[in-house]
């Protein structure tokens, strides 16, 4: 029987990750990593998150997408006709990613100045991955989770897509794609994809996708007020920026 690691991992994205047709409103991809103990997740990161949507909705069938919060579409519909409901939701939002015991890798990549550095990019999902998988190695490492099961965590977005990332993904934890100065012994730790639907509804993919975008937009518009990133900056392990 395989010897499970005490931690998950939980990977969103925000941003298109495609070259060809760059969006020049939001012309950055952003992965994010969250990282927790399995123990503090059922314990405390899933309860949590339950009773903030029975709060809000009376009950735990709605899935958090940001997309559809900033849009206030679909179930947040409610949010446009209420301003009361409106705060309450956004301050227990904010509640619910301060006190979640996560930790947060991330990686941005911005696209236009990555195409025109390079002759023939490489794929920016590739590129935030291996930084992302980079520190979650050293991480793991610093708390001895050597020769353990680690499974990360990605939101399935059709066979196609999934069987792409999971062989980028298999290559980066046999060794198998390294660049630059730093050479992690990924092989030291056994890491496993897991493909998950949006609507499993799963806490952990939730949370990574709030996590994503206001890191984005934190590199993208350095200036502007963030508060969600001033929320998620504390819990970050490592922001890399890329190019």
């Amino acid at each position: 029987m395989p010897d499970f690691s005490d931690f998950i991992v939980y990977a969103d994205e925000s941003g298109d990750h495609g070259m060809v047709n760059i969006d020049a409103q939001y012309p950055v991809f952003a992965l994010s990593f969250c990282v927790v103990r399995k123990a503090d997740y059922m314990a405390q990161v899933v309860p949590a998150m339950q009773a903030f949507k029975f709060d809000i909705w009376g009950h735990d069938a709605v899935v958090l997408h940001e997309h559809e919060i900033r849009k206030t579409t679909g179930p947040f519909g409610l949010l446009r006709t209420d301003r009361d409901l409106r705060q309450r939701f956004m301050d227990g939002l904010n509640t619910l990613i301060e006190t979640a015991p996560i930790g947060i890798f991330a990686a941005v990549i911005d696209k236009q100045r990555h195409r025109e550095r390079y002759a023939d990019p490489w794929n920016p999902y590739e590129i935030a991955m291996h930084f992302c998988m980079e520190r979650l190695h050293r991480m793991l490492t610093r708390y001895g989770e050597h020769g353990k099961t680690i499974h990360v965590v990605f939101e399935s977005r059709g066979p196609k897509e999934d069987g792409e990332l999971e062989l980028e993904f298999r290559r980066i934890a046999t060794n198998g794609k390294q660049w630059g100065h730093q050479r992690c012994d990924f092989s030291r730790f056994d890491f496993q994809p897991v493909f998950m639907s949006k609507a499993a509804n799963s806490t952990g993919l939730q949370l990574a996708e709030l996590t994503a975008r206001p890191i984005g937009l934190s590199v993208l518009r350095p200036d502007q007020a963030n508060r969600a990133f001033d929320i998620i900056k504390p819990k970050l392990g490592g922001l890399k920026c890329f190019p």
